[in-house]
């Protein structure tokens, strides 16, 4: 007796589910144009920040450079002739600056942060060596000698610089400057230097409107600073770190002691005097990472959440052979890059939390509702929902962190990962 075997109907290739795995990753590559499209949106708002905080703080006061005083003593050559100037270096400079961080400039969406300083110095000058260029004590004219200062900052001064040296008093000018870099210059009227005592005593106040960075050169052989200020997240930068430092939620307080063989330039100059800036020590009092910061930072995990949403419901429709056709699948990737526009334009006119909470409920709640239609039971969208606001509440804390952002995103993954291999191990990938 002969025994027919029953054979099943063969499926047709389009309606497998490599086929239809196929499918969702072409189109899940696809969404990469628009996803691209979004981040460049995101990267040209953040530049269009940029550039007004530019303009705005330029009329108020840009970052606050100060090198000096400096002690300038004309003399003539005694081979040459010709006359030239010394620069000499104050023997201990010590320095009291306060930055307090005023109300933003607001220009329509943007603010940008500025502050005002009030830099408080005193120190001592010794006696200017120039027996040791060779230069005799009748070639140097100590009755032209004048106090210098080199800042980038001269439009925002708040009030007179005025110094007093001894029993001396000197009011500084502006002077043009004969290089063609941004830094300006301030110079007393010619005093007799050789009227003072050995010491040469010094104290002077200088205020500024500033923004982004106080920044000092330390040409004292002993240089002795301290900055305070109520701004509370300061990125300490230049040359030098502070040797003490305390930072609270209302402001920090640092200290720097530089001595002359901490840095690497001499006491005095001949004929030139250096530009030191790249030697400096300098805060910044910049936003550590601002709104178009973490939504670009949001929207690199872009592919990562189209990926796993996808998989979501492939895994779904594979277990529960509902059939979602691929026009749905676009609906939903759509939606999902819908979230970042939406961050990027409430986070313009809110916080970024706020916004990023308002942009995740918006789009969960709409494919939530979406699923119900498709997946004809209330079970499956119940899932998706909640998959969705523990990966977005993922990434939000991922965003959130610095220091352990790479370790928290690796176990996520690997978690992540191990759910997917739980769930699709019995699928029958040959149908």
């Amino acid at each position: 007796m002969e025994t027919q075997m029953q054979q099943e109907p063969k499926v047709p290739f389009f309606q497998t589910t490599t086929a239809k795995m196929i499918m969702v990753g072409i189109l899940t590559l696809v969404l990469i144009i628009p996803l691209a499209l979004v981040q460049e949106l995101i990267v040209e708002r953040s530049q269009r920040q940029k550039e007004v905080i530019t303009e705005t703080t330029a009329k108020w006061g840009n970052s606050v450079y100060f090198y000096g005083p400096i002690l300038k003593v004309p003399y003539k050559d005694p081979m040459s002739g010709a006359n030239n100037y010394a620069y000499f270096f104050p023997e201990t400079l010590n320095n009291k600056t306060e930055v307090t961080m005023v109300k933003p400039l607001e220009r329509s969406i943007y603010k940008s942060n500025v502050f005002t300083t009030k830099m408080q110095f005193d120190g001592n000058y010794t006696n200017p060596n120039f027996a040791s260029k060779g230069i005799p004590a009748e070639n140097v004219y100590w009755n032209r000698a004048k106090i210098l200062i080199r800042t980038t900052n001269l439009k925002s001064l708040k009030d007179e610089v005025k110094m007093k040296i001894e029993n001396q008093n000197l009011a500084f000018e502006s002077v043009a400057s004969n290089s063609n870099d941004s830094i300006e210059s301030l110079e007393t009227n010619y005093f007799d230097y050789q009227s003072l005592q050995n010491e040469a005593k010094f104290n002077f106040t200088i205020s500024f409107n500033g923004s982004k960075q106080v920044k000092m050169v330390p040409i004292g052989k002993t240089t002795d600073a301290k900055i305070t200020s109520n701004w509370n997240s300061p990125n300490f930068n230049g040359n030098f770190s502070p040797i003490s430092r305390e930072i609270t939620d209302n402001g920090f307080e640092a200290n720097w002691k530089i001595l002359h063989f901490n840095r690497p330039f001499a006491q005095s100059y001949f004929e030139v005097l250096p530009e030191l800036g790249k030697y400096a020590f300098a805060v910044d009092f910049i936003t550590p990472v601002d709104e178009y910061q973490q939504s670009e930072r949001a929207s690199k995990y872009g592919f990562l959440v189209i990926g796993l949403t996808f998989l979501i419901f492939f895994l779904i429709q594979s277990i529960s052979k509902i059939n979602i056709h691929i026009f749905q699948y676009s609906m939903i990737g759509i939606a999902l890059i819908m979230f970042y526009t939406l961050l990027i334009s409430i986070t313009e006119h809110s916080s970024f939390s706020f916004a990023y909470l308002v942009a995740g409920a918006s789009v969960i709640i709409m494919i939530s509702l979406y699923s119900i239609s498709i997946l004809k039971d209330k079970k499956f969208p119940m899932f998706i929902g909640t998959s969705l606001s523990v990966l977005y509440t993922f990434i939000y804390v991922i965003i959130q962190l610095e220091d352990y952002a790479l370790l928290v995103g690796s176990i996520g993954l690997f978690l992540i990962l191990a759910a997917v291999m739980y769930f699709s191990r019995k699928i029958e990938w040959n149908k």
